[in-house]
């Protein structure tokens, strides 16, 4: 622009307004309509205004305010949709876990409420009317047998609430598994006794150590052996082996019952789930089983027995190697026989 006001430029009918020719500082004014950004400084005798148009600014602001309105809304769908996923995915198991406590729950009130009912139903009798003594000694046996059920129930529900509330398990110790079996199958010799069933153990004299709880295998040992003599005829035989296979040791119980079909092996460490309809037990005994199981590092082989029935063993890794040492056995609180399946 010159001092007289032309301004040089393609388009030579612009005229810069008279009152900007002197300007300085950066403004925005309108030269026949159109908006431009201009600033200018002294140069010799003479006074330069440059200027620019803010068309290309005004067209980037129209681009975003559009994009804005055509993405935004999308983005916004995006956002929401994607939140509402990871919702349902946090939720998802803590509502599986909800189900799963008022399933248990209801389980176990059902569970209670028939030995309950039993017990309610002697009492109310032996109150009605006189009887012989013959009569209310049958009772309490009746009356004993299903406080007996109550407590092993109560038991079971606890061990598995304490497992659920806190996923740790008491300090693991190196234990030899044959050791254990030894031990579990003195235990129920007098329950094997009674039933006329042959029960034996055969380890081979190899040390077959593990890590886990000691008092943990000593409730796995009760429980399937307490299943094997239960399920086995009377007559019948119990076979507990001991044996290390490369670098697991394996623990195997054999017995001559009718087995577990096939349909019903994916289903039997449900809590409460019971593959016969033969009385005795909650179905938590094989849900105990399990939970000890997996928390040791242990892997289930559930087949059919040699002797016709079911063979229930279990793996774990091996710890050390070589023939067993006269070690003292581990102390652990004996399960009771009985009232775990």
């Amino acid at each position: 622009m010159q001092p007289g006001g032309p301004v040089t430029g393609s388009d030579t009918s612009a005229v810069l307004p008279e009152q900007y020719r002197d300007v300085s500082s950066p403004q925005t004014i309108s030269i026949g309509g159109t908006d431009v950004r201009v600033a200018g400084t002294t140069l010799g005798a003479g006074h330069i205004v440059v200027g620019q148009t803010t068309d290309s600014v005004a067209q980037a602001r129209s681009t975003l305010i559009l994009a804005e309105v055509l993405v935004g809304p999308a983005l916004l769908t995006i956002v929401f949709l994607g939140a509402l996923t990871i919702g349902r995915r946090v939720a998802e198991p803590i509502e599986v876990a909800r189900q799963r406590q008022m399933e248990f729950t209801a389980d176990a009130s059902h569970e209670l409420r028939t030995p309950l009912s039993v017990i309610e139903a002697q009492t109310s009798l032996a109150l009605a009317s006189p009887r012989e003594a013959g009569w209310y000694q049958a009772a309490f046996r009746r009356v004993e047998g299903e406080s007996q059920r109550i407590r092993h129930l109560v038991e079971d529900l606890l061990w598995l609430a304490r497992f659920d509330a806190t996923r740790t398990r008491p300090g693991a110790e190196y234990v030899d598994v044959g050791v254990m079996a030894g031990q579990a199958v003195d235990r129920f010799g007098a329950v094997a006794e009674a039933r006329r069933l042959t029960l034996t153990v055969r380890d081979d004299g190899q040390s077959h150590v593990v890590s886990a709880p000691p008092e943990w295998l000593d409730r796995l040992l009760g429980v399937l052996l307490d299943n094997a003599c239960k399920y086995a005829p009377e007559g019948g035989t119990v076979e507990v082996s001991v044996s290390s296979e490369a670098q697991r040791v394996r623990l195997c119980v054999d017995d001559s019952g009718p087995g577990i079909p096939s349909t019903e092996r994916a289903h039997i460490f449900d809590r409460f789930h019971r593959a016969t309809d033969r009385p005795g037990g909650a179905g938590l005994g094989l849900a105990i089983a399990d939970t000890v199981v997996r928390a040791t590092g242990g892997r289930w082989d559930i087949g059919d027995s040699p002797a016709g029935g079911a063979r229930m063993a279990v793996t774990w890794p091996r710890r050390l190697s070589g023939q067993r040492e006269s070690v003292p056995s581990p102390a652990v609180s004996p399960s009771t026989p009985g009232g775990v399946a």
